[in-house]
């Protein structure tokens, strides 16, 4: 039987190193082969081992250990799992995968093995060591998949930067309507918005422009200055606001603009807030989440120069 789950163990062991390399080199069959590995180690070998092992060496007194064992690598790994596929609920997977190990597994790994007066303690220290070994592996997992998704989404945001340099060489109508001037009030103050946060992170437009990355890394030396930029540039973070509340406002009741006017307040991600025009509504922007506030100022910029070049 040993020699069998010895067997099930180097293939499961196999598996799973496979499926990290073809991860990590973004090859094809990567998913198939992670949930497969995992799988396998969960339902299959796990259990087998575990059996095994009991029935060599377990009592009834000691049950409870095997089982819970189970319960805590079974929760553990399907997080790690469901975190790599970025599969829904991957985040509360692993709220309760990382603690788990300590407030489950190990007072009923010491409450058991306390109560054998033959039990070396060693044992008892090299689990110590495993626990903390699968507890910083996985923080440091989900990190690294949080940053990968987080560069991704950093280099739409630059390529929306690349979109309204482009836009703005492009020749405009000779028309200044008043609504025309309210949209070039808008792009300056979302200029000077982005101005101030370039600023304030250390960096220039052209290095956002060229590699997002470099926002990350401006954030790792400098994140306390970051995080208080906003109140900092309250004045240009309301001046803007409102400008983008009168230019809704206007489009509104020009009737020229039918098409636009229901459209607007969507494109810009605003909703009216009674009397007093129209306030933003994204949490992310609102909440000062970095580096989400380039996104909405980059696609901000982009879509206020789509509109005038439509006007």
């Amino acid at each position: 039987m040993k020699n069998k789950i010895y067997i099930l163990g180097l293939i499961n062991t196999l598996l799973v190193f496979l499926g990290i390399l073809f991860k990590v080199q973004h090859w094809a069959g990567a998913s198939i082969l992670l949930t497969l590995g995992l799988s396998m180690l969960v339902l299959v070998f796990l259990p087998a081992a575990l059996l095994d092992n009991y029935k060599a060496q377990g009592t009834k007194e000691n049950r409870i250990l095997y089982i819970v064992a189970w319960v805590t690598a079974f929760i553990v790994f399907s997080a790690i799992l469901f975190k790599v596929q970025h599969w829904p609920g991957s985040g509360y997977g692993l709220m309760i995968g990382l603690p788990l190990p300590f407030i489950l597994f190990l007072p009923v790994f010491l409450l058991v093995t306390g109560r054998d007066k033959n039990h070396n303690i060693y044992n008892t220290v090299a689990v110590l060591f495993l626990l903390a070994l699968i507890s910083a592996f996985t923080a440091m997992l989900a990190i690294g998949v949080s940053k990968g998704r987080t560069l991704d989404s950093l280099s739409v945001c630059a390529n929306y930067n690349r979109v309204g340099k482009a836009y703005a060489g492009l020749a405009t109508a000779g028309s200044k309507s008043p609504l025309i001037l309210k949209i070039d009030e808008a792009i300056k103050l979302t200029e000077e918005y982005k101005e101030n946060i370039y600023r304030i992170e250390g960096i220039t437009g052209e290095q956002w422009s060229n590699n997002p990355e470099v926002v990350m890394k401006s954030h790792s030396g400098n994140l306390s200055e970051a995080r208080a930029f906003k109140t900092r540039d309250e004045k240009v973070h309301g001046d803007l606001q409102s400008a983008l509340s009168d230019l809704i406002t206007m489009v509104e009741k020009d009737p020229g603009s039918n098409n636009l006017a229901p459209r607007l307040k969507v494109i810009l991600n605003m909703e009216q807030a009674g009397s007093h025009g129209y306030i933003w509504k994204d949490p992310l922007f609102m909440g000062d989440v970095q580096p989400w506030v380039h996104a909405y100022l980059e696609g901000l910029e982009v879509n206020l120069k789509l509109i005038k070049a439509t006007l």
